[in-house]
């Protein structure tokens, strides 16, 4: 990935400095104008704030069927090198980034689920937990050290681990 951004932002700098050659040689500011509003837009709205809402929307059913089929005995830790690990069957993968696994985490005699957004390396990564009783994820659950947790909906919450 880091190659693709690479490229990602060489093109947009090489446009930028194209643009305001552009600008001084033909007195054209249209391409010039167009790089600063990108650029303002880039820092003003949210795209990953978005992307997350419309994911957690689109897919909360789907994530409710899990929930409920964990609890009631149907889908169970099914990945021999981790107990809280359940990998998901191919029609509900897409509900889990990193390889279609959710962890989930004991409490009682109810199951929090984190459905990972983002799955990164050791203990990087974020995703949206869901908590039957709808208290605020801990520091330390599903071995991530909470930078940012944030309520979404009743009993889900979007955390960030790093």
């Amino acid at each position: 990935m880091p190659v693709v951004w690479l490229v990602v932002y060489g093109f947009f700098l090489v446009g930028f400095i194209i643009a305001i050659i552009g600008l001084f040689k033909k007195k054209d500011w249209k391409p010039f104008v167009i790089q600063i509003v990108t650029i303002i837009l880039l820092f003003l709205i949210p795209f990953n704030q978005i992307v997350l809402d419309i994911n957690f929307k689109v897919n909360k059913s789907k994530r409710d069927e899990i929930i409920l089929k964990i609890q009631d005995g149907t889908f169970r830790p099914n990945v021999s090198h981790n107990s809280s690990l359940i990998h998901l069957p191919d029609e509900y993968d897409h509900l889990s980034k990193g390889g279609g696994d959710i962890v989930i985490e004991k409490k009682g005699e109810h199951y929090s689920v984190l459905f990972f957004t983002f799955r990164g390396v050791l203990d990087s990564f974020s995703g949206f937990v869901y908590s039957p009783n709808d208290k605020k994820p801990q520091s330390g659950s599903f071995g991530g050290d909470f930078k940012q947790i944030m309520k979404i909906d009743e009993n889900w919450y979007f955390v960030a681990s790093s």
